[in-house]
């Protein structure tokens, strides 16, 4: 693992990331299309370039399950799902952060069965968006590989000890390659203290994680988790300038692009964020009145932040990469939720799109853009779109 700028796929930075926090403990089952990183780690440490225990388990419900003993005992934990692989393992990601454990996991977003897919889209990581974890949308490669180190940062910080999942989009990112920009072993140290948990098992010292709870306490239990994710927040932020200070890359929880001043907004999350950077440059060449905002941070929400970038918007358009049946697109649905406490509220049309990596290429975002004028026109906002649907 060299310092300096490499041409590499990313899973393997990923892979080497997470090599470089001397990382103590990967659990991992393979499925794709995350196997590339866990493949890789099992190299290194076989190779004697790694000092960590890899095991390969019998499923992901085993891998998360390891990942919580390992966490719990004081070793820094890794693994890496998808889809169905997650939807095995969800039980227990709820289970690690309810027991604070700060687990780190590269969750490679691919969409859910059936019909049977590998390709790309957020129905997974969808489907635990309410596990108590740390929730962060990555858009390339260099943000993969930087946000593994600021993952650890943050779910070990004692104000914090919660898992941190990274999100990144299935082969459009993890199989590509990239010019990356890795960081030297002094960087990764400075970054990176030494884990020491809050609570450890030891025999030396017995305690009970994850305890039977009556009604009578089983809410309080709840708030407290809760709390403990909102309160992760100036962590999150910190470890972001932190790592600005040494390596000069910058992330924000809610980044923005050409959008000041802007009526129409593009709303996305994870790698279809530069491909609508690419047709916001285009859009207003041609004299739209279009800028794009991208959420970086899922959970805890930046509910302040997001508010701020969309203060002058009339209209927001949601790009949604998930469905959830029966009501829309999960992003747009909490958006409108989070904009009934503005006394200013844009529109907000929402469109599903590219599910199973159905390719959407920069002048959709134009189509799509006279589309919401001809929705708002025709008061049918409240209606979704699954875009490009052929019927």
């Amino acid at each position: 693992m060299r310092e300096g700028r490499h041409g590499i796929e990313i899973s393997i930075a990923v892979a080497e990331a997470v090599a470089q926090c001397d990382v103590d403990c990967i659990a991992a089952y393979p499925i794709t299309p995350q196997t590339h990183i866990v493949e890789h780690l099992s190299e290194l440490v076989a190779d004697g370039e790694l000092d960590a225990e890899f095991i390969p388990v019998e499923s992901e419900h085993s891998a998360m399950s390891v990942c919580c003993g390992t966490s719990a005992a004081g070793a820094r934990s890794f693994t890496s799902t998808a889809s169905q692989g997650l939807a095995l393992m969800s039980e227990i990601v709820f289970v690690a952060a309810s027991l604070r454990l700060p687990i780190v996991m590269c969750l490679v977003n691919r969409s859910l069965s059936s019909p049977l897919s590998i390709w790309n889209d957020h129905s997974d990581t969808m489907m635990i968006r309410d596990c108590g974890c740390v929730q962060v949308f990555i858009e390339n490669g260099q943000e993969a590989y930087d946000h593994m180190f600021w993952a650890f940062r943050v779910g070990e910080d004692k104000n914090v000890s919660l898992p941190v999942i990274v999100n990144m989009d299935g082969f459009i990112l993890s199989h590509v390659i990239e010019p990356i920009e890795y960081v030297g072993k002094e960087v990764a140290e400075n970054f990176l203290p030494v884990f020491e948990p809050v609570n450890r098992l030891h025999p030396d010292k017995p305690l009970t994680m994850g305890a039977f709870a009556m009604p009578e306490l089983f809410m309080e239990t709840k708030k407290a988790q809760d709390a403990a994710l909102w309160e992760s927040k100036p962590t999150i932020m910190k470890g972001w300038e932190e790592w600005k200070e040494l390596t000069g890359r910058e992330y924000r929880p809610v980044e923005t692009y050409k959008s000041e001043g802007k009526k129409t907004l593009f709303i996305t999350m994870g790698s279809i964020g530069e491909t609508a950077s690419v047709a916001v440059d285009r859009m207003q060449d041609e004299g739209e009145d279009v800028g794009l905002v991208k959420i970086r941070l899922w959970r805890p929400f930046p509910v302040e932040e997001f508010k701020e970038a969309i203060k002058d918007a009339d209209t927001l358009v949601i790009i949604d990469r998930a469905l959830s049946y029966g009501y829309g697109g999960p992003l747009a649905s909490e958006i409108r939720s989070l904009l009934y406490s503005m006394s200013k509220r844009p529109k907000v049309v929402d469109f599903i799109v590219g599910l199973a990596g159905r390719d959407v290429q920069p002048e959709a975002f134009k189509d799509m853009l006279d589309k919401a004028a001809g929705k708002i026109k025709g008061h049918k906002q409240d209606e979704y779109e699954l875009y490009g649907v052929r019927e």
